[in-house]
């Protein structure tokens, strides 16, 4: 079940602050000045290996605005859309006529929402509790955002709010399929699963959420997300398309692979590889499938093919194949590669096999020198998947030459075949563990020493 969560409540209450102690982040900008978050910032709050979607709305205030009413606009969007509100107040003040007015709307939305009373760490005798209680609301959470006070006790009251899971997720190898509105989605899958499962529609938005379908191929389980197509300026349009495109991400959050599709006759186009880079910054494998392919000369094709590579060199990173959604063209060999990334990608790799890697790699190309001195990279080990996570240790963690980690990085990859995998170097600096330890001789050695230093002097004479 998808669920996500909004904050709302009128300026300067603390929201953004809110936002960033729960999804650990720093995503919203956090100032004392009314009204700085405008447009709606995304992130996601875990609980242990679950996650929820989690949204900072703008300020609602009683202003006759078109910009204030259009950020009022959007925070009740995310309150609608939402699983769960916090309704969120300054702890410090009575309630005025905004907070009011946010509560009697809230309650005509009849959705489960939790009221959290921020800056209580400021000593004041405001009567906000009297006043919460003559409102009808008897329960509400303490906290301070800015100081941490009571957050960790929040993120258990929220989980514990959340509605419970409506369904159990089919089992299988998830493929988010994404790409811009009338790519040709819904008719790949169809096709490729042979059942007129989606709605097919040359008006572009046809799909407006995701939609999980589950298949089998030679006994392996596997579950297509058709999702919908993510427009240009999606963060300012039309609700449903926001929320198509959150949806979306929390797709590829979900998703082992993400097969990209894109109008072969357009080509790879700005919007394209905006969607591209946010999967990548998502540490998600991706294919990119070049849609309908059938409809273009091969004139057309290397015309294409040279506007891609003039457009992005890092979409060069990536497995690109053509196909047709319509006649089936070149699906056998797009789902035998995707299926092949997603076993690469859950790949662990033993410390042994990586170190010998490393050094082959030192042997070509040596090291250089950081601020006056030698790069030493002393092992590699295992991080983690989505991305394929390497740590290096060395002695030195900073101002490594970015050529050499780019180097490190194509050699890893190629090495490691991890074509339209996303790789990850953390380097770490390693203390050396002799470091401020004294080496003790024994009774025995030191003795030793004695007879070696008389024996030396005798044999000077």
């Amino acid at each position: 079940m998808f669920t996500s969560i909004a904050i709302i409540g009128r300026p300067n209450v603390g929201k953004s602050t809110l936002f960033n102690k729960l999804t650990k982040s720093r995503k919203a900008i956090v100032s004392d000045f009314s009204g700085l978050t405008k447009d709606r910032n995304h992130g996601y709050i875990t609980f242990g290996e679950e996650k929820s979607l989690i949204i900072d709305t703008g300020g609602i205030a009683q202003d006759e605005s078109l910009l204030k009413e259009d950020i009022a606009e959007q925070a009740w969007i995310a309150a609608e859309e939402s699983s769960l509100i916090i309704f969120l107040l300054d702890g410090s003040e009575s309630l005025n006529k905004e907070d009011l007015d946010i509560l009697t709307r809230l309650r005509k939305l009849n959705k489960k929402f939790i009221t959290v009373l921020n800056k209580i760490d400021k000593k004041t005798n405001s009567p906000v509790k009297e006043d919460l209680i003559k409102k009808g609301i008897s329960e509400y959470f303490e906290i301070s955002a800015e100081h941490s006070r009571n957050i960790t006790d929040l993120r258990t009251f929220i989980k514990d709010s959340l509605p419970e899971k409506q369904y159990t997720s089919p089992e299988g190898k998830k493929i988010a399929v994404l790409g811009r509105p009338n790519a040709g989605k819904s008719t790949f899958i169809n096709k490729f699963i042979n059942e007129d499962r989606l709605i097919v529609s040359e008006i572009a938005g046809t799909t407006i959420d995701a939609i999980s379908i589950p298949f089998t191929v030679d006994d392996q389980d596997f579950i297509f997300i058709d999702t919908a197509g993510i427009r240009k300026g999606y963060k300012n349009n039309h609700k449903v398309e926001y929320f198509s495109y959150v949806r979306a991400m929390h797709s590829v959050e979900e998703c082992d692979v993400v097969i990209f599709i894109c109008d072969a006759q357009e080509g790879i186009v700005d919007q394209d590889l905006k969607i591209i880079n946010m999967v990548c910054e998502m540490g998600k494998p991706i294919v990119i499938a070049l849609n309908k392919i059938d409809l273009l000369t091969k004139k057309e094709k290397d015309e294409i093919y040279e506007t891609k590579r003039a457009q992005s060199n890092f979409v060069a990173d990536f497995i690109k194949l053509e196909i047709s959604g319509i006649k089936g063209l070149g699906f056998k060999r797009l789902f035998r590669i995707t299926n092949n990334i997603i076993e690469t990608s859950q790949k662990k790799y033993i410390t042994s096999y990586l170190n010998k890697l490393l050094n082959k790699f030192i042997e070509q190309s040596a090291p250089p020198s950081v601020a006056g001195r030698q790069l030493k990279l002393k092992q590699v080990h295992f991080g983690g998947i989505n991305p394929t996570t390497l740590i290096i240790h060395s002695n030195q963690d900073k101002k490594i030459p970015q050529n050499y980690k780019k180097y490190l990085e194509n050699s890893f990859r190629s090495a490691l075949k991890l074509e339209s995998i996303q790789l990850k170097l953390i380097f770490r600096k390693s203390d050396n563990p002799f470091e401020g330890k004294i080496n003790k001789l024994s009774d025995r050695q030191i003795k030793k020493r004695q007879r070696l230093i008389k024996h030396t002097k005798k044999n000077k004479k």
